[in-house]
């Protein structure tokens, strides 16, 4: 990962609270222009990150992840065939407001996240992470959640409705809505075992306001009757909030 270019390793350990010298010049200094700037957070394997760069060339992504044995598939990938509009940060989420200025950001993916059933300020759709989004991202920007949690589905959409975020696209079986174009199309490794389980993927699209003091749901969600990767239940709970 240290031999590539276009990967950037700030963990915890290395961050502590030294200024990150990208931040506010990711487009000038790396990127070498203005396009816009999406992030993939917990990106993984990079697969949807090279997705996006490929299909527009005209913005420019940055897949981010801790674990660099994942991403290092989408950075040797993006480095040998050339590509310019991608880069990727190995950090931890919970500092991601470090690494970009205010307004530097225009959409956030959020691709098969952990739901983090046991504590909302671990989800990456809680107000909790909402409000780091906020310092970097444009006013209202995007965010798009894919998943196949129900209950990190559920979550986000009382979420969304508690806070009265603008949605511009819900829908709980992506696939099966008329509304699977190739952006959303583009499959993970772990999102095609999922569907081959018989999963419905689920879609949420929606903006993210500089205004306004932001609210947790108090709301019991149903738990998930599995765990990523085919594994059971983490506990006998039957609800959560």
């Amino acid at each position: 990962m240290a031999q590539f270019p276009h990967v950037f390793e700030y963990p915890y350990s290395v961050v502590d609270d030294v200024p990150f010298e990208m931040k506010g010049k990711w487009g000038k200094s790396f990127f070498g222009n203005d396009r816009p700037i999406v992030l993939e957070l917990g990106c993984g394997r990079g697969e949807y990150t090279v997705g996006l760069g490929r299909l527009f060339p005209d913005k420019n992504f940055i897949g981010v992840d801790i674990k660099g044995a994942r991403m290092w598939s989408g950075a040797k990938e993006s480095h040998e065939t050339g590509m310019t509009n991608v880069a990727f940060l190995r950090t931890n989420i919970e500092i991601i407001d470090r690494f970009f200025a205010e307004g530097e950001v225009s959409e956030i993916w959020l691709t098969f996240s952990d739901p983090q059933m046991k504590k909302a300020t671990k989800r990456l759709t809680s107000t909790y992470f909402m409000e780091r989004y906020r310092r970097f991202l444009k006013p209202d920007g995007l965010i798009h959640l894919k998943t196949d949690s129900n209950f990190m589905f559920t979550y986000t959409k009382y979420m969304v409705e508690a806070n009265k975020l603008p949605v511009e696209v819900m829908t709980e079986d992506l696939y099966h809505s008329g509304m699977a174009d190739e952006i959303l199309s583009i499959k993970t490794y772990y999102e095609q075992q999922w569907l081959d389980r018989g999963l419905n993927i689920k879609y949420l699209k929606f903006h993210l306001p500089q205004n306004g003091e932001l609210v947790e749901p108090d709301v019991e969600i149903e738990l998930d009757e599995y765990r990523s990767y085919n594994r059971s239940k983490r506990s006998g709970l039957q609800t959560s909030k």
